[in-house]
């Protein structure tokens, strides 16, 4: 379970850097090529951190220790290569999933989206935990994937971020909440609403990495008083 449990953190460890962050040598065209296919391949396994939920459905406990020991496992590995121990495969998927300015330090982007699920998971109802990860999933990995691909719009009150990026986080967040609560047969487009907003306002804020926790613990927190 424990091993399990890091393979599924380990894959998003993809995720790690908000796409908005920009170094001085990746200006260049290929430079943009690359970060692109990059930022396609980390948000892909970014949206399998979705499937928890539905693994709560069936036991509860089971996801959070899951959630808990890849997240643990994670941790262990990368303060090993920190210090110079690679771990085969582990510490290779990890320096090639991380930004240049992630270069010599510890990678954090996992261990952030691992919370980003366990936490709402722990602590809120499970129809508001499940809004919470997918706000996470959908919300904020779309909003990552049109901000790289197609952002142009990049006022100073978005702190680097493009315009959109954010109005695609609040209608990734919109839709997959909507989904969810059409097929739990609850359908209420007041918890739809209030969900987006939640998440749009929490991604405007420069969080980098914690993101991943703070989005979801917002949303999760908002939609609990539904």
């Amino acid at each position: 379970m424990f091993f399990r449990g890091f393979l599924i953190l380990q894959f998003m460890s993809f995720l790690t850097m908000e796409s908005s962050e920009r170094h001085p040598a990746e200006n260049s065209a290929g430079c943009l090529e690359d970060r692109r296919r990059s930022e396609l391949l980390r948000k892909s396994l970014h949206f399998l951190i979705a499937f928890a939920p539905t693994i709560a459905i069936f036991n509860k406990n089971f996801t959070l220790v899951l959630l808990a020991s890849g997240t643990i496992a994670y941790g262990l590995m990368e303060f090993l290569r920190q210090r110079g121990i690679n771990i085969p495969l582990v510490s290779k998927l990890t320096v090639a999933a991380s930004r240049r300015r992630d270069m010599g330090r510890f990678v954090l982007g996992p261990v952030t989206l691992g919370l980003g699920a366990f936490l709402p998971l722990l602590l809120y109802p499970l129809p508001a935990a499940s809004i919470a990860v997918y706000a996470l999933a959908f919300g904020d990995g779309t909003a990552s994937l049109a901000g790289k691909f197609f952002g142009r719009i990049r006022p100073r009150f978005l702190f680097g971020k493009s315009l959109e990026g954010s109005i695609t986080c609040f209608f990734g967040t919109f839709l997959s909440v909507w989904l969810y609560t059409i097929i739990s047969g609850n359908g209420n487009i007041k918890i739809v609403l209030a969900a987006a907003c939640a998440a749009l306002i929490t991604e405007l804020i420069p969080l980098r990495d914690w993101d991943n926790v703070i989005i979801p613990m917002a949303v999760g927190g908002v939609v609990s008083f539904f």
